[in-house]
């Protein structure tokens, strides 16, 4: 425990882990992120912390799509890769494995059990470091067999990204 029970409360919240790529024209990029959740059923709206300084920030901006790719614990191999920003690791897309996703084409990352594509709706500004993203589900698919406990998340990996 820390000084700070607001800190200490946050991280008592079990996030997911997941990457999120984007798409602008020929740029491409992933990125992982823990701060995602479904916030509207009709329609279908997914909302993503978006840290302002990630290069995602500006490929997403600009290219008003991204995907969620979610990965089971068994392939947290395969995201890893993508855990650096482009500041520390500028070519990670180089040696990226991906397909185009058929509703935007942004990457599907080998290893991804399920992904979900989305179409921003909205990038909102609320005064803090990250902005909320909000995108509409325009299409998505599973490719691994598995159930909500499979589901890669930061206790899991034994990180944290709270407080």
């Amino acid at each position: 425990m820390s000084t700070d029970p607001i800190k200490d409360a946050l991280h008592r919240m079990p996030y997911g882990f997941y990457s999120i790529t984007s798409r602008h024209g020929d740029e491409v990029n992933a990125m992982v992120a823990n701060w995602v959740m479904q916030a509207s059923f009709t329609p279908r709206l997914m909302v993503v912390g978006l840290q302002k300084k990630a290069y995602s920030h500006q490929v997403i901006g600009e290219g008003g799509v991204f995907a969620i790719n979610i990965f089971r614990k068994e392939d947290q191999d395969a995201m890893m890769p993508f855990t650096k920003g482009r500041a520390k690791k500028p070519e990670k897309m180089a040696d990226a494995v991906y397909t185009p996703a058929p509703e935007t084409g942004c990457p599907i990352l080998q290893g991804a059990a399920a992904y979900l594509e989305c179409r921003v709706v909205q990038m909102i500004d609320v005064g803090g470091d990250h902005d909320l993203l909000v995108g509409e589900i325009v299409g998505g698919g599973v490719r691994k067999e598995g159930e909500v406990t499979d589901t890669l998340s930061l206790p899991h990996v034994g990180w944290s990204y709270a407080g």
